[in-house]
């Protein structure tokens, strides 16, 4: 049996009882929920509407939201500093919320000891493994020591330190940051 995909448009008090039940499933960022809430608003002036009264009774909030989320993908998922970014821009947070948000997660945290944690629990077979004597194994670190949001210089220094030979490991001729 065929179901239409389509959600029906909703009133401006039924918009209300949805973001409300959207928030009580997860968090969302304004951006975030009121671009979700456009596609079923039958009235889109209900939407700003609806976002103000949240905002109001205190369900909406971008800082806590901010805060929240860098928060936990610090210390549950050990991003570095790009990548928690980079993941909060995509949340549609503002840019200067998000630096200060990212800044109050790594408060008192080096990259050095982050990169080494991250080593630690999400990449055990080279924590464990000794003295890593594969080129190719060492590259595919770095690119996902990258990927997790760490800049190359603290990289280079954790992955000589598990390198059978770290003089095939060069320095990086200017440290480059990912773009937002």
């Amino acid at each position: 049996m065929a179901r239409n995909t389509r959600a029906r448009k909703l009133a401006a008090e039924q918009l209300f009882e949805y973001a409300v039940k959207c928030l009580g499933v997860r968090a969302y960022s304004t951006g975030d929920l009121k671009s979700k809430l456009r596609m079923r608003a039958a009235n889109p002036p209900d939407v700003d509407a609806t976002i103000d009264r949240l905002k109001d009774i205190g369900y909406l909030n971008d800082q806590r939201f901010a805060e929240n989320f860098a928060s936990a993908r610090v210390e549950n998922e050990g991003f570095g500093r790009m990548r928690v970014l980079s993941d909060l821009r995509a949340r549609r947070v503002t840019g200067n919320m998000a630096e200060q948000s990212v800044e109050q997660a790594l408060e008192g945290k080096s990259e050095a000891e982050l990169i080494d944690s991250y080593i630690e629990r999400r990449m055990p077979s080279i924590a464990a493994g000794g003295r890593i004597e594969d080129e190719r194994k060492l590259a595919s670190a770095y690119r996902r020591l990258r990927r997790a949001g760490f800049t190359s210089g603290p990289i280079l220094t954790a992955l000589k330190g598990l390198a059978a030979r770290p003089e095939l490991l060069e320095e990086p001729i200017e440290e480059e940051e990912p773009e937002p």
